[in-house]
């Protein structure tokens, strides 16, 4: 009998993993559970296991993303380290995405836990507005507020020139720890 629900669960890793790969957009748990015919927490524990095995696959506001194919394109990351409350946040991302550039991730430095970083990956105004509206609807509070507005941000970009004109926006927009 444990075998049968293992196995079950491999086929249905399988088939989020499927779905994963070969969407071109995020899928949200919600999605994945319904499809899958089981609830949302289980799709959390499916994915945590894909991850311990290895598969490139990342949560973000949007819904997971699988990473396995490189992109075709070159580009460039760069790390920069802001300052700002809460309220600046939608002019930040905005200002970012406005440049053709991916906001990867944000990184605090913790005083108990150390660096810890979470996903954003946003490269739209439609996608920084859904961010924010998952932060607004689940009430949750931005890394930022536990370090007094100082954050971490890895940028990504078809060029280093597209980083260092962003980065200079973010400088006269004083969004930046100078």
């Amino acid at each position: 009998m444990t075998v049968k629900k293992k196995l079950l669960g491999e086929d249905r890793r399988a088939k989020l993993l499927h779905i994963l790969k070969t969407s071109e957009k995020p899928v949200t748990g919600t999605e994945l559970a319904r499809i899958a015919h089981v609830s949302r927490q289980v799709i959390v524990g499916d994915i945590t296991l894909l991850k311990a095995k290895q598969e490139p696959i990342v949560a973000t506001a949007q819904g997971y993303m699988y990473f396995a194919n490189p992109p075709l394109q070159q580009s460039f990351e760069k790390i920069v380290a802001c300052l700002h409350g809460p309220t600046r946040t939608e002019e930040e991302l905005n200002l970012l995405v406005d440049f053709g550039i991916t906001v990867k991730d944000v990184t605090i430095e913790h005083p108990v836990y150390g660096d810890l970083t979470a996903s954003i990956m946003v490269s739209s105004r439609k996608e920084v507005q859904q961010f924010l509206e998952k932060i607004a609807e689940t009430k949750a509070a931005f890394l930022s507020e536990l370090t007094e507005g100082i954050h971490l941000h890895t940028l990504i970009a078809l060029s280093e020139e597209l980083l260092e004109e962003a980065e200079e926006a973010l400088r006269k927009a004083n969004l930046l720890v100078e």
